[in-house]
């Protein structure tokens, strides 16, 4: 673990704020945010995978959107998608429609209890981290917010490999939950 400053932290990984150690504390708290999200989504009314999820979210974040462009948004193949989408819709989350301007077209949208869910994913996400939040000293919440605040504006700032500007819209390119 990079030393983040708390006690058990000894080994860091780089000298001094330089990008090279800042980042390796950010890896870090990654991997913690990480582990926290994962639980309590584990802990939430019905436990679905990150992948899972993150089809969910995909489907929630454009209603309608065909078989393809999911596949396309998880970056998997057609067959995995379908199947997944098979098991949501046997587990009462999504729902296939067919398009209506296309007859061989299938749409794809959340369910109200696939609604549910996603919502009490994120209420227990956000309580999770709202009470990591309320341990930190109100100045290390607010540099936190403004340190992020400044990661964002920069990462809009920064092409990526294309040379084109990064998408920081939410959930554009996400990993998984």
């Amino acid at each position: 673990m990079t030393d983040l400053g708390g006690p058990g932290h000894h080994r860091a990984k780089g000298p001094g704020d330089g990008p090279e150690a800042v980042a390796s504390q950010i890896a870090d708290a990654v991997e913690s945010l990480t582990a926290l999200w994962s639980v309590a989504a584990q802990e939430a009314s019905l436990r679905l995978s990150p992948h899972q999820l993150r089809a969910l979210r995909t489907v929630q974040a454009a209603p309608g959107l065909n078989l393809t462009a999911l596949a396309d948004g998880l970056d998997i193949g057609l067959p995995t998608a379908s199947r997944l989408c098979d098991r949501l819709a046997a587990a009462g989350l999504l729902e296939r429609a067919p398009h209506p301007g296309a007859r061989r077209e299938v749409q794809l949208w959340l369910t109200t209890h696939g609604q549910h869910v996603l919502g009490d994913v994120a209420d227990r996400r956000a309580q999770a981290l709202a009470t990591a939040l309320a341990a930190m000293q109100p100045a290390e919440r607010a540099a936190l917010s403004r340190g992020l605040r400044g990661f964002l504006a920069a990462q809009d700032a920064t092409p990526d490999a294309a040379g084109t500007a990064q998408d920081t819209t939410p959930g554009a390119g996400e990993p998984g939950p």
